[in-house]
Formats: C-alpha cells, structure tokens, sequence
C-alpha cells in the first residue's frame, strides 16, 4: 500500500471532497498552493490574519448551505474568535430550533516539538470538549486522519479537526480507495492483556514503543487510541480496562480539568469496570506549565515513552485496595 505523510493525508481528503461537492471551499490565512490551484481562488479563500471574521463567515455560509472549512492553521490563533465558536457555531443549530443545519469543519494544529514556545505548543482541546455542540477529533495516523477528515465534512454539524504539529510528517499507509471513518470510534492499536494504555495522537506511537520495550520482560499492554474526543466511544475503554484490570492514560495536555480526566471518570464512574480495576488510574500528562522555549525544558515538560514506562510500572505494582 502506498504511504503519505499526516499532513498529505489531510489535503488529499480535503481535495477529494472538494471535487465531489461543489459546495465546499476553503478558508485559512495561509491558502494551500495545492488546493489553490485546482480550485482557484473562489472556492480556497487566503484571508487576512482575522480569525474572529472568517470564522464568522463560515459559520454563515454553513447556514447558507454551503460546507466550509475554516483553517485556523495553530489552535492558538482561534482564541480570537472564541464568541463566534462558543457562541454562535456550537449553539446555532439548536437556537434555531433545528431548522438549520451548520455544516462546517475547523482545523487546528496542536501540541509540543515545534520549540515555538508558550503561545503556539498547547494542546486546550478540553476547553472546547466542555461546550455542548462540538463534535471533534485527534487522529494519530495518516489512515486516521483521512478517514475522520472525510467523515467530518460529510457532517452536518461542527467539527473540529485536532492535528498533531509532532506528526504532520508522519508518513503510513493509505488506501487509494475511498473510505471513512466513523465519529466515535476508538481503535485498539495493539491488544495486550496487563494493562490498558489510553493514548492520543503523538502518545500513541509512544506508548506502541514502551509497549515494545515491556515485551521483552513479558509485559503485555493494549494500546486503545480514541481518535475521537467527542463523541468518546467509552465502550471501547471500558471494554479494555475490565480485561486488562489497569489503566494508564497519556496526554499531551495538562492533566487539570483534562481529557485524562475525563477518561479516569468514564471509568471510574462504570461500577462494572471499576470493580474490575486492579490499581489506581495513572495519567501520564504534560506538567501543568506554560510550556517552555528551551528545549531541554520542553522535554522535561512533556510526557514520553519513558514516563509512559514508568506509569505502567507503577500501576503493576501497585496493590489493589482492600475491600471495605
């Protein structure tokens, strides 16, 4: 099978969208030279540096019938438009009594390894998994992220694209076919039976590399990425956690308030499964820090296959909680 990078994958679904549907266009204050000359200048917008505009042009258009894809290019360039996102696109739909639908995809790039600093290597996608709404995704793969691209311009609602800036040169494999990829949907990229791993976009292929390293000492551990972050398919999650007993969480963000959080209470809160767990839930997250320009500290502040390893063996090691 041929391989792409992360980032070819994108554009390759966006443009092949765009040739079956006349309706969609493109917007971003860097237009795609690729997309701009297949489609020309009507349909791929280069806009000024004013988020809070087009990203309000989009959430019109939608409601004109058109599909629009708003490119924020960093996440951190769509703080500025927060009211039209928060405000308007998550709520739109419903405040007109769903009369209407709003169509539309939003991309951002997030996350560490670019050295660029506090501003521009967040990763706040809990902020936006907190408004009612919003659908959104964080691929890991190529394969991933084109078959989530595709399935998120084909919906009716918002969606919001979370991009990996560590793995837009990731390369993998990707069929020539056409194919999506459901919304909530997770994928176990490796079956193991100690330990569960829930890991998102970069964290993957390093949680598959601590997982290869405990191999050697007989340590089997699943792999569940949930590509998804809402809709969250907690059935996945839990399924792997009642078999393996324990549960080790790595993300790129924070852990306050985080989307580790949110998998510690899926679950915690399923009396079926917690009754299953053999050890505390361990998050392995970024430290809650403004992220640092130096690379040595940027390295200490995000979490690895290292830190991935030594979770693991502390839930291992741990002993389970006596009963009351």
């Amino acid at each position: 099978m041929r391989e792409l990078t992360y980032n070819e994958a994108a554009l390759e679904a966006i443009a092949e969208e765009m040739r079956r549907d006349p309706k969609i266009f493109y917007m971003s204050t860097d237009a795609l030279p690729p997309l701009l000359k297949e489609f020309g200048e009507q349909r791929v917008k280069a806009t000024p540096i004013t988020e809070a505009a087009f990203t309000g042009i989009g959430i019109g258009a939608a409601g004109c019938g058109f599909r629009p894809i708003v490119d924020w290019r960093q996440v951190t360039f769509c703080f500025v438009a927060m009211d039209q996102i928060v405000n308007q696109a998550a709520k739109i739909h419903y405040m007109f009594g769903g009369q209407v639908t709003f169509p539309m995809l939003f991309r951002a790039s997030v996350g560490g390894g670019g050295l660029v600093a506090a501003q521009h290597s967040q990763s706040p996608y809990s902020m936006f998994m907190n408004v009612a709404g919003l659908k959104m995704f964080l691929p890991s793969t190529p394969y991933d992220m084109k078959g989530l691209i595709k399935t998120a311009i084909r919906d009716n609602n918002p969606v919001i694209s979370f991009e990996s800036s560590r793995l837009m040169g990731r390369r993998g494999p990707v069929p020539d076919e056409d194919y999506t990829i459901p919304l909530g949907q997770a994928d176990v990229k490796r079956e193991g039976s100690d330990v569960t791993v829930v890991a998102l976009a970069w964290l993957v292929h390093e949680a598959l590399a601590a997982a290869e390293e405990l191999a050697k000492e007989g340590i089997s551990v699943e792999i569940v990425d949930p590509r998804t972050l809402v809709p969250l398919d907690k059935d996945t999650i839990r399924s792997s956690v009642r078999k393996t007993g324990r549960l080790v969480i790595a993300d790129e963000a924070g852990p306050t308030a985080g989307f580790s959080a949110e998998v510690a209470a899926v679950v915690t809160e399923d009396a079926a499964t917690f009754a299953r767990l053999k050890a505390p839930v361990k998050r392995v997250c970024a430290l809650q820090v403004p992220i640092p320009y130096s690379p040595v500290l940027e390295n200490a502040v995000f979490p690895d296959r290292n830190r991935i390893i030594a979770g693991i063996r502390e839930v291992l090691d741990a002993k389970q909680p006596a009963a009351a």
